[in-house]
């Protein structure tokens, strides 16, 4: 999602305003800085990233730095007052509004700040959907973004997404089939369906009646020219039987899904308001299975919630061992203001939470090599993305179970599917050759 909006913060200034993006800062007019809220890390980041182009500020005053993102909408004017250099304030909902604020930045002399919520009106004002631009952070032409719906509501005790990103609203169906149909035109064959818990959807149909996130995808599959279907973030009380059917059904879906559990322990889940136990998170998983035996399912996970003991950390090892993860994204809890799970209390101390944390993820990576060769001298349907980072000298391509693979080929395949044979496991990417 960040890197969704990345890119279309740079899609409205180049629509409204002509410009493009500089290989360096020291030749921009206008600084943008996309933030993310979800850890206190990320949060640090962006004062000290602030700090740094300061300096440019003073030698260039006519340069214009603007703050988005949910450290915008979590902090709003108080950005102001920590770096009274910024000269625009805007929130997820509002980059929309990105051109008319700098203007009024210009025009009046004073500093902007908009972090309202008003809702579907983003969508309505972005400029028409673009592949994944040569210079920015996606650069590959066959496959495309599409966001379906902006928000959550399930108030997990550590999120501050609901606060931050509002609660959820989806695009009528209408307008995501019309992104998806001018990307199609435009030679995009995979797209990703972008939420923040996406598979909450429910929009608005052609009849006017409220359809699902199955009807959705079904409806995307349908479309001429998309081959392949993924979608990111899921949340397990939205799992419904009727989503995991099309995993029967539907072979443009991929064999790949992003299902966080974030705990293995039942109370721990109660503390954080998963609104799930254990035991149903396995059913979902056992079920998807039943259709799709060779899906990979990967996850995220907290360590160190407060009151998390050694127990309840064995508790989640031990779903890790009994589902099989693929891969994950862990951190360490990071308390969140205006979270209910801020104030709790939390006496274990970092060391132990550090611990906990190599010991998970040392057996998630050991679960990824397994799968990996599990592939090995399989012959694999991948969308060819670009340059590999390895050398620069191979292509990268991505399977259907999400892996990378880099292999010698053309620079014209690009943005094609190809079939690549696995021939080898290096660390998280795997060799493969051209059929």
């Amino acid at each position: 999602m960040n890197e969704y909006d990345s890119a279309k913060m740079s899609d409205v200034l180049r629509a409204c305003e002509g410009m493009i993006q500089t290989e360096r800062p020291e030749d921009a007019d206008v600084i943008l800085f996309n933030t993310c809220s979800i850890r206190e890390k990320a949060e640090d980041k962006v004062y000290s990233d602030l700090g740094r182009v300061r300096m440019l500020k003073l030698s260039k005053p006519k340069l214009l730095i603007a703050v988005g993102g949910c450290v915008a909408s979590q902090e709003g004017a108080a950005i102001l007052k920590r770096a009274p250099y910024v000269d625009v304030v805007f929130g997820p909902q509002t980059l929309h509004r990105l051109p008319q604020l700098l203007r009024a930045r210009r025009s009046t002399g004073l500093s902007q700040v908009d972090i309202s919520f008003p809702e579907i009106e983003k969508f309505d004002h972005l400029p028409s959907p673009v592949q994944r631009h040569p210079e920015g952070p996606q650069a590959n032409p066959g496959a495309a973004y599409v966001s379906i719906m902006e928000g959550c509501s399930k108030y997990c005790t550590f999120c501050v997404v609901p606060y931050t990103r509002g609660e959820e609203v989806s695009r009528p169906v209408a307008d995501v089939i019309n992104d998806v149909e001018e990307l199609a035109g435009r030679g995009v064959k995979e797209v990703t369906l972008l939420g923040q818990n996406v598979n909450a959807y429910r929009g608005i149909g052609d009849d006017g009646d409220t359809v699902d996130f199955a009807y959705l995808l079904q409806s995307i599959a349908a479309q001429e020219g998309i081959e392949r279907l993924r979608y990111t973030t899921s949340h397990p009380r939205d799992m419904s039987q009727r989503l995991i059917d099309l995993y029967a059904t539907q072979p443009k879906l991929v064999s790949h899904l992003h299902l966080p559990v974030q705990s293995g322990s039942d109370r721990i889940l109660a503390a954080m308001k998963r609104g799930h136990t254990v035991l149903e998170y396995k059913s979902i998983v056992r079920r998807i299975r039943a259709v799709r035996p060779d899906i990979c399912i990967t996850s995220d996970f907290i360590v160190g919630f407060p009151g998390e003991t050694e127990q309840d950390f064995e508790a989640t090892l031990k779903l890790i061992d009994e589902v099989g993860f693929d891969s994950s994204f862990s951190y360490l809890y990071s308390p969140r203001p205006g979270t209910p799970a801020a104030e709790l209390r939390d006496g274990t101390p970092i060391e132990v939470k550090a611990a906990r944390l190599k010991r998970l993820q040392n057996r998630i990576e050991e679960l990824e090599a397994d799968v990996a060769r599990g592939m090995l001298g399989t012959i694999q349907r991948a969308l060819v993305e670009g340059i590999s980072k390895k050398d620069g000298k191979e292509l990268a391509a991505r399977t259907d179970n999400n892996r990378i693979v880099n292999f010698r080929g053309a620079k014209e395949m690009i943005g094609q599917f190809v079939e690549i044979r696995i021939t080898g496991v290096v660390r998280h990417t795997l060799r493969g050759e051209l059929v």
